[in-house]
């Protein structure tokens, strides 16, 4: 066991955020740490930390062990650099090269037993400088800085000026390179882009410790973790597994508490009937029967009605009209900005009922598309059409549609008119804004608060096509569901751009992945596309309705196979002869330090010199195939 927390309470002024949560991390275990939003998870990170104080319980590290803690949001400020931010984390390593440069000079000045010392010196620090992957280590940097969405055009980048995204990027870089025995990992896919949160999930399922992470993501946590934590009512619960089998346990637990209540509420009544009737009869008898009942009813403990069922969301999304079969045809689409082209010629067709979902990289132009569609934004060249008795309902992640100067019940009445203020508050309660919340101004609302406001609207327009720009940002893992679910049951079209891809998975029939300025069409969920995108990364583009996936099967798409297959088999030569070449250096390497180690050898200064030099060579070499190694490995 690495870390162990023991009834652990906090509270903020009267309300209690949780009263008795208690689990433990063992090391090298990857564990989740889920809850909706609110119920303090955030702040029991902090809590771990030191950050923060409990009321009461116990945190416990194991003795000598270090902790890592990334938080949401970052303070980098100063003039470093990107690279000399995470070049900090490697200064131990640095000195000690230094050091082992100095020692060469030195040992070339000196004889006898002055040159014995430094010889010994020389070849502990460089054992020690090799098991600290001294030799590597810049290679380290830049594999972690391109693994996180960094171009090398933006590692001399000041860390004062870039964004809070980029700050939580450089921080999670800097704490990856640290190596903590437990990492504690607040929302760390944040501003990650598809590829980015790839390369993390396997840097963290081979990471040497334990961590603890803290995350909405529900496709990386089944990816990561085999323990989930939950944080509900004020306790926890904790089962081993992946994120779904802690949502099918914690289900069916859920749904027996709520069985258990409803047959004990049933009993109850059942009981007090009997009771009434029993003193209906006014005799002696049936009074002291009744008087035994009631005395065995007033001994029940009754249970409390699950909380959860009393405050989620209810979403329903009904068309108001059917729209025609052809929903949305786009004719040679292309737009640019700044002189950089994000897409071109790009030919589209949407059909009704068709769940579509939009990836691709940041920057890569998907909100734009949506924004075209909208008329929010021109195209450069080409056609977008609607077709008959389409109606547009249009969620943007930055809550455009809303009105920051008027109040919530405002931004309701004001869009329908004909709604009466109890119909209003209705709607409204289905989202959770309830008594003298529905009359806060948008302005002072969190984003997830706005969110949901955008989503009651969404409900109320009937739109039967819905254009929706990463819904599920800001909301929590039990909203997600609820949005999932509407979603699912939803008879009209539907056109989003997420990078949430357990939601992609649940929700989509078809992806469109913006890959180098043209759009891929994939005919399926999230685990579709990644098993034909890994099987042939560079499928043509442009495809357009399953017709246009049989593609795969004509002559144009098996020589595109088949030039891909002859690279990928001379990426792997390349590889395999790089790893040849690592080996036969590695073991000259050690067949040189066998050497060093003779009594012959070691007394010759002359040939100590010449195999240091051979060393340091083997050394530079190395370096060169390590770099090379992780370029064809990627």
């Amino acid at each position: 066991m690495i870390l162990s927390c023991q009834h652990i309470k906090k509270t903020f002024s009267d309300q209690t955020l949780f009263s008795e949560v208690s689990f433990h991390i063992e090391e090298r275990e990857k564990a989740a740490l889920v809850g909706a939003n609110g119920t303090g998870k955030s702040t029991l990170l902090k809590i771990i930390m030191g950050e923060q104080t409990c009321d009461s319980g116990e945190i416990i590290l194991s003795k000598g062990k270090t902790i890592g803690y990334l938080a949401q949001h970052q303070e980098l400020n100063g003039s470093q650099t990107i690279y000399d931010t995470l070049l900090e984390v490697k200064q131990d390593i640095i000195t000690m090269e230094q050091n082992l440069r100095q020692l060469e000079l030195d040992m070339k000045h000196n004889t006898g037993e002055k040159l014995e010392e430094l010889m010994e010196q020389y070849t502990r620090l460089s054992h020690r400088f090799e098991l600290e992957n001294g030799y590597a280590f810049k290679s380290e940097i830049n594999g972690v800085l391109k693994g996180l969405g960094f171009d090398e055009s933006e590692y001399a980048k000041e860390v004062a000026t870039l964004s809070g995204g980029q700050k939580t990027r450089v921080t999670l870089g800097k704490l990856l390179l640290q190596n903590p025995d437990i990492l504690l990992l607040d929302e760390p896919t944040n501003h990650l882009d598809l590829n980015s949160i790839n390369w993390l999930e396997t840097y963290l399922l081979n990471y040497s410790g334990a961590v603890l992470i803290v995350s909405h993501d529900r496709y990386f946590l089944d990816r990561i973790v085999t323990k989930v934590i939950g944080i509900e009512n004020g306790t926890c619960i904790s089962f081993s597994g992946n994120y779904t089998a802690f949502h099918e346990k914690l289900s069916m637990i859920r749904e027996a508490q709520y069985k258990a209540y409803v047959n004990q509420q049933k009993e109850i009544q059942h009981q007090e009937e009997v009771i009434a009737r029993l003193k209906s009869f006014n005799r002696e008898k049936s009074i002291k029967r009744a008087e035994s009942r009631e005395k065995a009813l007033e001994k029940v403990e009754v249970l409390e009605k699950p909380q959860e069922l009393d405050v989620q969301m209810r979403l329903h999304l009904t068309p108001r009209i059917l729209s025609g079969n052809d929903v949305l045809t786009i004719e040679d689409l292309s737009k640019s900005f700044d002189k950089e082209q994000l897409f071109q010629n790009v030919n589209i067709e949407i059909k009704r009922g068709e769940h579509v979902a939009v990836i691709g990289n940041n920057g890569s132009g998907k909100t734009t598309l949506l924004k075209i569609i909208n008329e929010l934004v021109p195209a450069d060249t080409g056609t977008v059409r609607l077709g008959s008795k389409v109606q547009i309902g249009y969620y943007d992640q930055e809550h455009h549609v809303l009105h920051k100067e008027k109040t919530i019940f405002q931004e309701i009445s004001d869009d329908y008119p004909t709604l009466t203020n109890t119909e209003i508050r209705n709607v409204l309660a289905a989202f959770l804004f309830t008594g003298e919340d529905v009359f806060k101004p948008i302005q002072a609302l969190s984003g997830g608060e706005r969110g949901r406001v955008s989503l009651a609207k969404l409900m109320l327009s009937e739109a039967n096509f819905l254009i929706l720009d990463e819904p599920t940002n800001h909301l929590d893992i039990y909203s997600k569901e609820i949005l999932e679910n509407a979603l699912n049951h939803y008879s009209g079209t539907l056109l989003y751009v997420s990078h949430d891809r357990y939601f992609i998975n649940q929700t989509a029939t078809r992806i469109l992945d913006l890959e180098g300025g043209n759009f891929v069409n994939y005919i399926g969920n999230y685990d579709y596309y990644l098993e034909k995108h890994l099987q042939n990364p560079t499928v043509s583009s442009n495809e357009e309705g399953a017709k246009e996936e049989n593609i795969s099967e004509t002559k144009l798409d098996w020589k595109i196979q088949k030039e891909e297959q002859a690279r990928i088999r001379k990426r792997q030569n390349d590889l395999k002869k790089t790893e040849s070449q690592i080996e036969q250096l590695e073991a000259k390497d050690q067949e040189i330090d066998e050497e060093l180690t003779k009594e012959e050898v070691f007394t010759d200064v002359a040939k100590c010199m010449a195999l240091n030099k051979e060393k340091l060579d083997i050394a530079n070499q190395l370096e060169t195939l390590y770099e090379l190694w992780e370029t064809l490995a990627e």
